[in-house]
């Protein structure tokens, strides 16, 4: 992302596939930013880090995504334990687990506002 950020700054036209592409590096730059002194549990980080690349933060505005990865978060943890506590235990995403999050996942995105 960075490579095409700094390469981008001397090209005058960018093709669609390009714009989108650093859009989303931009959004998961963000998305990996943690507070100091408070790690964010691995099982939160792969949730995180799945949406983000699965394109589910493509819609949101730059300056959203901290808001959309608490709240997103929140409500993983009020509503989405199994997935959660399931990705903690197999330390994967199994296709069990995929489609819960898949689901949880569009359903948060398209309430978010």
């Amino acid at each position: 992302y960075r490579e095409m950020k700094a390469f981008a700054q001397f090209a005058a036209d960018l093709d669609p596939a390009t714009q989108k592409l650093l859009a989303r590096g931009e959004r998961l730059t963000e998305l990996l930013k943690q507070p100091q002194y408070r790690p964010v549990p691995v099982e939160e980080q792969v949730v995180s880090i799945f949406a983000g690349t699965n394109g589910y933060l493509d819609k949101v505005a730059v300056r959203d995504i901290g808001r959309f990865e608490s709240t997103m978060l929140a409500a993983m943890r009020e509503r989405g334990g199994d997935i959660l506590s399931g990705i903690r235990t197999e330390k994967q995403i199994t296709d069990a687990i995929k489609a819960k999050l898949k689901a949880f996942l569009d359903s948060f995105a398209a309430s978010f506002a």
